[in-house]
């Protein structure tokens, strides 16, 4: 797991409310912060004091805007594509298993041990993996099945060529499952450090309070300008506030590829 773990209460509110709601407040507290600091500034000093800071400000607005936005960008496309390696995961898994329960089948009664301890750690994943990676956590029960599943593959009892050879499948597809699983788990915690989430706050912090530096004649066409700016930067950082935390909120990564690979088990 990663060392910067997220915050618990944060894990369970994206669990436990709506993702949309968390955007909308997302939204609305960064939009009110922008907007308001707009009016006050614009109250306590006048718009005439405040025209005198337009070219000079605009330029250097420019450049934070623009190093803001790359920093921003970055986290994005780092945060997707985080979230498709995992996606990927999560199927490589369950079609590891499925192949692991086929490799089993094919050693009579040696490997039936092996076939039930697949059927059981899938079906355990399934029912309680989600559930537990929606907090940060593990499963304490799929790690058990894990474990046993291990044993029964190392206990078989290998005897011609043709069981040797399964044997050895066996333990590659046992790897493969174990790699994924890590995989998913270590993503259930957020990819992104917890510095540069404190560094991409301050900086939209920065950003969007920017515009009360500036005075337009037309306040009406101010406001909403800053309102938009605002909200843009406010629903691409909930964009990477979701996808970082793959398994928690609605929709997340599906645990279908389980529920599929049951059912060619079955």
């Amino acid at each position: 797991m990663q060392d910067d773990v997220p915050p618990l209460a944060l894990l369970y509110v994206m669990r436990d409310t709506p993702l949309w709601l968390v955007g909308l407040i997302m939204t609305v507290v960064v939009v009110a912060y922008a907007v308001g600091l707009l009016l006050m500034a614009r109250y306590r000093y006048g718009e005439d004091r405040l025209k005198l800071n337009n070219e000079v400000a605009g330029f250097k607005y420019a450049v934070v805007g623009v190093l803001y936005a790359v920093l921003l960008a970055f986290v994005v496309i780092a945060v997707w594509e985080d979230y498709s390696e995992t996606e990927d995961a999560v199927r490589a898994e369950a079609k590891a298993a499925v192949d692991l329960y086929r490799v089993a089948e094919a050693l009579p009664g040696k490997g039936a041990a092996v076939a039930s301890g697949v059927v059981k750690y899938v079906k355990d994943v399934r029912e309680t993996s989600w559930d537990a990676m929606a907090t940060g956590e593990q499963s304490e029960l799929v790690a058990q099945d894990l474990r046993a599943l291990s044993h029964h593959i190392f206990a078989l009892d290998v005897e011609s060529r043709k069981e040797q050879i399964l044997f050895q499948k066996a333990l590659d597809l046992l790897t493969v499952i174990t790699d994924n699983r890590n995989e998913r788990l270590d993503s259930a915690n957020g990819s992104v450090p917890g510095v540069l989430w404190f560094v991409l706050i301050v900086g939209g912090i920065i950003t969007v309070g920017y515009p009360a530096f500036f005075a337009a004649s037309n306040l009406a066409a101010q406001v909403l300008m800053t309102g938009s700016l605002a909200a843009l930067l406010a629903l691409t950082l909930f964009l990477g506030l979701a996808f970082d935390f793959p398994f928690t909120g609605d929709p997340h990564i599906s645990k279908e590829p389980f529920a599929d690979a049951l059912l060619q088990m079955d």
